[in-house]
C-alpha cells in the first residue's frame, strides 16, 4: 500500500472515532441541563443534583463489565453498543419532557458514556500506534471539549429562539447517529485478547495499594470539581448577581472553554516542564478561584474565578491517570478500570453539594464542599513524580 493510500485508510477510521469522542461530551452537558429541570420543575438544590448524579453513578458500575465486554465483542462494537444507549438518552427527552424521563435519561446518559470512556482510547491505539498515539489521543480530548463548550450555548439559543432548550439533544441525536452509521462501516483490525479477564475483585484489591488509593481519591475530586462547577457556576451568577438563568447559564461555556484551552497548553507543558510542576500550579488556580467564589460579586471577576477552575482542571485528570500507571505498570487494565471508576466523584460530591447549598441557603456551601476537593488534591501534591 503506497503513502497515500495509508493516509487515507487512516483518515478514513480516525473521522468516525473523532466523531465518536465528539459525542463523548454529551454526558458534559448535564451541568446546563440540571439548571434548565431545576428551573422547569421547580426543584431544590438537594434533588436538582441528582440529575449529573444519575449520570455519573454509573461510571462505577459499567467500568469493569465494559472491560469484558469488550473482550468478548470487540472494542468498536462495544463503541457501536455506547452511541445507540447515548441515542436513547438524547430521544427521549425530545418524546416527553417530564422530571422521571429525564432522569431516565441522564441515566442512559451515564451508562453509554461510561461504556465510550472504556471502549474509546483503546479502539484508537487499534489504528494509530507508537509516537503518534498519544498526539491523537489529545486530540480526540480536544475534539471531546469542544462539544462541552457548545451544550451551553446550543440551550440557552434554543430557549430563547424556540422556548425549549431541549432542542439541543436533538442536534447532539443527529451527531451520534452520523458517528455510530461511520463508525459501523469501518473495519478496523483488533488484537485477540489472551489471559485472564479482569473481574470487580482484581480492580478493587487495587485500593488496598495507598498510591492507587490517593489517586482514586483524585479523580474523584477532579470530577467532582468539574461537575460541581458546570453545575453551580450559574447559580452562583445568578445568586450574586440576580441573573436569569438565559443570562447564567453562558458561566458553564466560560469554564469548558478555558478548559479547553487549558487541555491544549497541557499537551506542550507537560512535554517540557515537570508534572509535578504543572500539578502545583493547576491547583494553586483553582485555589485561589474557590477563594474569590466565596467573597466576590462582580461579573467580571467571577468569570475570572470560573475561568481559573477551567484552566487549573484541565490537566488534573491525566496526571493522576499516569501516576497510577506508572506505579503499577504491570496492572494497566486494573488500573485504567479503576480510574475510570472514580468519576463516581460526579455523583458523590453534587449531592453534597446540594445538601450544603440548601443548609446555607445559597450557593456558598457548594463553593464550600469544591474547596475541600481542592484541598485534598494540594495534599496530594507531594505523592505526584516529576516524570509522568
Amino acid at each position: 500500500m503506497t503513502q497515500e493510500k495509508q493516509n487515507s485508510s487512516l483518515t478514513a477510521k480516525l473521522i468516525p472515532v473523532m466523531l465518536a469522542f465528539f459525542a463523548m461530551s454529551f454526558v458534559d452537558s448535564v451541568g446546563t441541563a440540571t439548571n434548565y429541570v431545576k428551573e422547569s420543575f421547580n426543584l431544590s438544590n438537594t434533588v436538582a443534583n441528582l440529575c449529573p448524579s444519575m449520570v455519573f453513578f454509573w461510571f462505577l458500575v459499567c467500568s469493569v463489565p465494559t472491560g469484558m465486554l469488550m473482550n468478548k465483542i470487540g472494542r468498536r462494537k462495544t463503541v457501536l453498543v455506547s452511541l445507540v444507549v447515548t441515542l436513547a438518552a438524547l430521544v427521549l427527552p425530545l418524546v416527553y419532557y417530564h422530571f422521571a424521563t429525564m432522569m431516565l435519561a441522564f441515566a442512559l446518559l451515564g451508562i453509554g458514556n461510561a461504556i465510550m470512556q472504556v471502549s474509546l482510547n483503546p479502539l484508537v491505539s487499534n489504528i494509530v500506534s507508537g509516537e503518534k498515539l498519544a498526539s491523537f489521543m489529545t486530540f480526540g480530548q480536544f475534539v471531546k471539549a469542544i462539544g462541552s463548550f457548545i451544550a451551553p450555548i446550543l440551550a440557552a439559543w434554543f430557549a430563547a429562539k424556540y422556548n425549549n432548550w431541549a432542542l439541543m439533544y436533538a442536534v447532539f441525536a443527529v451527531e451520534a447517529f452520523i458517528a455510530f452509521i461511520m463508525l459501523g462501516r469501518e473495519d478496523i483490525k483488533e488484537e485477540e485478547v489472551s489471559g485472564k479477564i479482569t473481574g470487580f475483585k482484581d480492580a478493587f484489591a487495587l485500593l488496598g495499594d495507598g498510591m492507587i488509593l490517593l489517586c482514586f481519591i483524585g479523580i474523584m475530586c477532579h470530577v467532582g470539581i468539574d461537575v460541581g462547577t458546570n453545575t453551580a457556576a450559574p447559580q452562583i451568577l445568578m445568586d450574586r448577581l440576580g441573573w436569569t438563568l438565559s443570562q447564567a447559564i453562558y458561566a458553564t461555556s466560560v469554564y469548558f472553554m478555558f478548559r479547553t484551552i487549558g487541555c491544549f497548553l497541557g499537551a506542550f507543558l507537560l512535554a517540557k516542564f515537570s508534572a509535578k510542576k504543572i500539578f502545583v500550579i493547576s491547583v494553586l488556580f483553582m485555589l485561589i478561584a474557590m477563594c474569590g467564589m466565596l467573597v466576590f460579586h462582580s461579573q467580571w471577576l467571577l468569570y475570572g474565578c470560573i475561568a481559573l477552575i477551567g484552566l487549573g482542571n484541565s490537566n488534573i485528570f491525566s496526571i493522576i491517570f499516569s501516576q497510577a500507571l506508572l506505579h503499577k505498570p504491570e496492572k494497566k487494565n486494573e488500573v485504567s478500570g479503576l480510574m475510570i471508576m472514580g468519576l463516581i466523584g460526579g455523583t458523590v460530591f453534587p449531592l453534597f453539594m446540594g445538601f450544603a447549598s440548601d443548609a446555607m441557603g445559597s450557593q456558598t456551601g457548594s463553593v464550600i464542599v469544591m474547596t475541600i476537593a481542592v484541598l485534598y488534591l494540594l495534599a496530594l501534591v507531594k505523592k505526584i513524580k516529576a516524570a509522568a
